[in-house]
């Protein structure tokens, strides 16, 4: 004769608690984001080539900056990206194919100069086709 354990007689079963009570919705609970952390080209510089020196793993920098892996991805491949055009030669620093595409979009949109002519052009024209009523 096998015996279920006693219970407070306020309790319910366990078999019962389960099926009885409606599943609660529980909201998450807020996340607070910590404030982004703005770093040094500097710091950034000295933490790639702590990579490269293989002073630190890449995972020991991440943590002990407590930044992304992405991120630190990200500061390796400009850096790379930096070294290379710092030692291209002059005449191939205009040919856009080196240039990140940042600057590559920069360099498409025009000269201010240019733009600034372009418009006082635009602006003397409506001016000679619209004269100012006297």
């Amino acid at each position: 004769m096998t015996s279920k354990p006693k219970t407070h007689p306020d309790t319910p079963d366990q078999d019962q608690t389960n099926k009885s009570k409606p599943a609660k919705s529980r909201s998450k609970p807020q996340r607070t984001r910590r404030p982004a952390r703005v770093f040094s080209a500097q710091q950034k510089a000295q933490a790639v080539l702590a990579a490269w020196t293989e002073k630190l793993s890449q995972m020991e920098i991440c943590r002990q900056m407590e930044v992304n892996y992405m991120t630190f991805q990200n500061w390796q491949n400009r850096a790379m990206e930096g070294m290379l055009q710092a030692l291209e030669n002059h005449l191939q620093i205009n040919d856009t194919t080196v240039l990140n595409p940042r600057l590559r979009k920069l360099m498409d949109r025009g000269r201010p100069e240019e733009r600034l002519g372009r418009r006082l052009r635009k602006i003397q024209q409506q001016e000679r086709d619209n004269p100012p009523a006297v």
